[in-house]
Order: C-alpha cells, then sequence, then structure tokens
C-alpha cells in the first residue's frame, strides 16, 4: 500500500493566491439527479478535510443547480480558507442575450451566481469559452469592473488558445485593466497537443496559472471503458463527449496503460493523475468524482512517484499529437 501524501498548494500564476494541487469540480457529478445531497454533502467534507481548498463550479453546469448544491455546503466552511471559482458563457436560457461574455450577460450573470452560491465575491470567474461575437475590449472592461466592486478578485479564461491570452493581455496592457489570471484548459495523457504545444507556452510568458479538468479523459484512462460503456456512466449519458472521446485509440492506450500502473502497485486512474499534476506549468487539476470513496482513491495519487524511465514508456503509449476537434 501506498504511503500517503499531504496536499501543497501552488501559486496561482504570478499572484499571491495559492490553490490545493488537486481542486474538486462540479461539472456532471453534482446538482443533477446523479448525486443526491447527502452525498455531496460528505464529498465536500472529505475534500475540505483532505486538504482541498479549490472548489470549481460554473452557471451553465445542471443550468444553476451544481453552483446551488454545492454552495450549499461550501457555506459551512470557513469563507477565507475556500477558494471559489465559477464560469459564465453558456447559454442560460432561450433569450437572446443570457449567454455569451456580453457586458450585459457577465453583469447579470454574476450576481445570479453570486445568489446561488451563496458567497459575496468569487476568488476566480472563467470566461467558460472565447466568444467571437463579443469584442474582447468589451469582456475585459466587465471583467476589471467586477474586480473593482469586489465581486470577483481575478479572472480568467477557460479553452482559449494561446493566440487569444496573448492579445487578451496586450488589451489590457494598453487600457490598463485587470488581466486573466489564470486558463483553464482540458489536459490528460490522452489530451496533450494543444496544451502543451499553445497553451502552456502563452501561460508562461504572461504568469498565469493553469488549472486543468478532465485529467481521466472523460474516465476513459480509468479502464473503465475497456469493455464498452457501463449504464449510467457519463459517456453513456453525454452524448457529445461519447462522440468526441470514445475512440479504439484512447481504449487501445488506456488498455496498455495497465502494465506502468501495476509495476507502481498503482491503479490507472491514480497514475494519469499523477501525471498531470506533476507536469510543468499545471498549477491544480480539477477532480471531478461522485463520492467521498472515489475521492480518496484519486487523492492516493498524491504518493505516487513517476521514475523517469516510466515517463518515457508513457510518451510511447500516450503520443503528444493533435486531438480531435470537439463536437
Amino acid at each position: 500500500m501506498m504511503a500517503k501524501a499531504e496536499m501543497t498548494c501552488r501559486p496561482l500564476g504570478r499572484c499571491g493566491t495559492q490553490v490545493s494541487v488537486f481542486g474538486l469540480g462540479g461539472w456532471t457529478t453534482f446538482g443533477d439527479s446523479v448525486t443526491d445531497a447527502a452525498t455531496v454533502r460528505r464529498t465536500l467534507a472529505a475534500a475540505f478535510s483532505a486538504g482541498i481548498n479549490f472548489f470549481d463550479i460554473a452557471d451553465a453546469y445542471a443550468r444553476g443547480e451544481a453552483e446551488r448544491a454545492m454552495g450549499r455546503v461550501l457555506g459551512e466552511f470557513p469563507r477565507h480558507e475556500l477558494v471559489i471559482s465559477s464560469k459564465v458563457f453558456f447559454p442560460m436560457s432561450d433569450d437572446v442575450n443570457d449567454r455569451g461574455l456580453s457586458r450585459k450577460h457577465i453583469m447579470e450573470s454574476i450576481d445570479k451566481t453570486l445568489m446561488r452560491i451563496g458567497t459575496d465575491y468569487l476568488d476566480l470567474y472563467f470566461c467558460h469559452r472565447f466568444d467571437p461575437n463579443t469584442p474582447v475590449e468589451e469582456t475585459a472592461r466587465a471583467m476589471d469592473d467586477l474586480v473593482r466592486q469586489g465581486k470577483i478578485l481575478y479572472w480568467g479564461t477557460s479553452e482559449w488558445t494561446g493566440t487569444q491570452l496573448r492579445d487578451a493581455h496586450a488589451l489590457c496592457d494598453r487600457r490598463q485593466l485587470y488581466a486573466p489570471q489564470v486558463e483553464q484548459p482540458q489536459y490528460s495523457l490522452l489530451v496533450r497537443h494543444k496544451f502543451e504545444h499553445d497553451v502552456r507556452p502563452a501561460a508562461g510568458e504572461l504568469g498565469m496559472g493553469l488549472v486543468t479538468w478532465s485529467p481521466l479523459g472523460m474516465g476513459i484512462l480509468t479502464g473503465k471503458y475497456d469493455e464498452g460503456l457501463p449504464k449510467g456512466s457519463r459517456l453513456a449519458r453525454v452524448k457529445w463527449l461519447h462522440d468526441w472521446m470514445y475512440q479504439e485509440t484512447s481504449l487501445a492506450r488506456t488498455r496498455r496503460f495497465q502494465a506502468p500502473a501495476q509495476k507502481l502497485g498503482c491503479t490507472r486512474a491514480q497514475l494519469a493523475l499523477a501525471w498531470t499534476v506533476s507536469q510543468p506549468g499545471v498549477t491544480s487539476v480539477i477532480l471531478g468524482v461522485t463520492n467521498p470513496e472515489q475521492l480518496e482513491e484519486n487523492l492516493a495519487a498524491l504518493a505516487v512517484e513517476i521514475p523517469k524511465a516510466m515517463r518515457k514508456e508513457l510518451d510511447k503509449i500516450f503520443p503528444c499529437e493533435p486531438e480531435p476537434p470537439a463536437h
């Protein structure tokens, strides 16, 4: 059995705030019929007790219900010990202006998010995607205003390109606006190319933190899809994720991945998490779990040390090549 390792924290880029190397997210896990309120409470309490201080939500997760579900529990913890994030971009209704990164949508969304979570401010507020229909200056000025109003401490981006990050920082420098402090990209052994060749270099130049999502490749890297689609699993429930990620190449590589995990005496999930959290530039890795037991298993990755030779072996199994476009 691996020795238990303590949770550590890392600076969020060049700013003074630090986040735990593992965070806990609410996408497709909290706020819907999959996870009941009692389990949400036990899971968040276990995460906080384990040293996780970073909790990541979004208004679009279950149309606001994830913010409510997590907020009810987070309100029981000391607020100054938490780093809470949420996001804005995706449609929240059929209204033409209830989406995107316009000033109107941002200003209206933040108040709804704060009310649902039950907090006076967010530590991080992410632009959930890039909005080609809104000038970046409009978005940046709205975020700058929210910082000055005290409703958010920092703003960030999610799934923006390196060029988009550089352009946003250049604009903020010219206009003397608060620039985005953190980017949230997808990153795992299965999805590497954009992060390693585009996003990480830009974030390093700009002093941005990187908090990554889906470290287990939508669950594929756990091995649970080796023999097909388990009933009720994420890829069975969400069609666009299935069409995007459920590829025979990924499944074959994940089967080969079992051997190195066995050499280290850990699960494939733990090895995948240990690899991601140890990569240069990564500030925090966001976990998506549905119960305390799954959380405990994932956090055992803190004790996994990957030998140099095995890192080369993993690079052969999971080469850094362009990933298929998202659906």
